[in-house]
């Protein structure tokens, strides 16, 4: 038998050959995994890794396929990510300067979770259109709640980081924790449960429905339509942390707050107890300022107005004796018997006059004696300095009547010297 000399091929050629064969045989074919890798360049073309458990393969789809795929299913662009499973149609190919085959995705398809895409949007639309997300119906949260409800799951790290932050803030919080399934079909009815708990048994200033990071599929729970609809028929303002900053779900939009994090949840709950305490000594000292201002300059006007008629009446009676020495000198010899009448009679006026001013300052300095006691009972520090307390409720309002507080609520009670907190038995 002739021996059979091997085929020499170049690099080029050889990759033309390969190039040709994966192309023909894999044409249009569709290709199902998990993307890995997803990165979107500037050019607007997206690279990336499908792979399963058995395999990986490097995918492309260009600009142009991208955009059409955007347009054929709304929404997909937020999905496709690392971790996305998804169905791929395109053809095989050979990218012939690095010798590598690759996937040329001519259109996606999210697998196992289009149709849930589907079924988001179309719910959406649906609550959209009812108004169940509008801003107008949106409640502004309490600053300073005393109690909050939180509805999550009791395993995991969630309800732990939510208590760290939420204490940290605000020492004194009151916090109560309802139990709940957060992933699954089964979840709705225990997430809508703790709701309507907090709703009736134990109302809260505030509700937060929480859950931490997963995938589509595992927060999907949280567009359930009757717990979407609990939510925004909540009389307590309810605040949805689900999942990281870039998800969204239903429950986000028919809450009256969306935080990113169950963390950021709890800062936005409430404020720092010791920021709030600063505030409050900065404004007390305003007002102790602006009251000892107001005073002072009261008894600088009184002051004031006494030298202003002590020196009117000394400088008029001057002048009275002044013009009358000059009229003596005019006098002829027989009007000094009527002069020295009148000097007698003015002599007299001034004897009289002099206690009739002493009693006049008397009276001035009474009425600001009297001003200052009135100016004293005005200061609520001139009340506390007498032994009197003043007593306020955890909402700042100042408590007037027994009947106005029930047993456990905390209170504070003022003194002239520093502050003690209070419950009621």
């Amino acid at each position: 038998m002739p021996e059979l000399k091997p085929r020499t091929f170049t690099v080029g050629q050889l990759t033309a050959e390969i190039q040709a064969l994966l192309e023909r045989g894999f044409t249009r074919v569709c290709l199902e995994g998990e993307i890995s890798g997803w990165r979107r360049y500037p050019s607007g073309h997206v690279y990336f890794t499908l792979k399963d458990a058995e395999a990986t393969i490097s995918c492309v789809m260009f600009a142009s396929a991208y955009e059409s795929c955007l347009r054929k299913h709304p929404g997909i662009d937020a999905q496709l990510k690392d971790g996305a499973k998804v169905v791929l149609f395109g053809n095989v190919g050979v990218y012939p300067q690095r010798g590598n085959y690759q996937f040329v995705a001519l259109a996606a398809k999210l697998a196992g979770v289009g149709d849930l895409m589907q079924r988001y949007l179309e719910l959406k639309a649906k609550l959209e259109a009812e108004g169940l997300f509008a801003s107008a119906r949106k409640r502004p949260l309490p600053y300073m709640p005393r109690r909050i409800g939180i509805v999550t799951s009791e395993a995991g790290a969630v309800i732990h980081d939510m208590a760290t932050v939420l204490t940290r803030r605000f020492p004194n919080l009151e916090l109560r924790l309802y139990p709940c399934l957060v992933q699954g079909e089964a979840a709705p009815p225990t997430i809508i449960a703790g709701i309507e708990y907090f709703n009736a048994a134990w109302i809260p200033d505030l509700l937060i429905v929480a859950r931490g990071g997963g995938s589509y599929e595992d927060l999907f729970c949280f567009n359930d339509e009757s717990l979407v609809r609990a939510v925004a028929a909540s009389a307590v303002p309810v605040i949805s942390a689900v999942g990281h900053e870039t998800d969204f779900t239903l429950c986000d939009f028919a809450a009256d707050k969306r935080a990113g994090t169950p963390s950021i949840a709890a800062e936005i709950a409430v404020p720092v107890l010791s920021e709030l305490r600063q505030r409050l000594a900065v404004a007390d000292g305003r007002l102790a300022a602006s009251l000892r201002g107001r005073y002072e300059n009261f008894a600088q006007r009184v002051d004031h107005a006494g030298d202003r008629l002590g020196a009117s009446l000394g400088l008029g009676l001057t002048r009275a004796e002044t013009r009358l020495e000059r009229t003596k000198a005019r006098l002829e010899p027989a009007m000094r018997y009527e002069l020295t009448r009148t000097e007698t009679r003015l002599a007299r006026l001034k004897d009289r006059l002099e206690p009739a001013m002493r009693l006049e300052f008397t009276r001035a300095e009474s009425r600001l004696a009297e001003l200052k006691r009135s100016l004293a009972l005005l200061s609520p520090y001139g009340v506390l300095e007498r032994g009197y307390a003043l007593v306020t409720a955890a909402d700042g309002k100042v408590v007037k009547s027994a009947d106005a507080v029930a047993a456990g609520d905390a209170l504070k009670i003022r003194l002239a010297a520093g502050e003690i907190a209070a419950e009621v038995k």
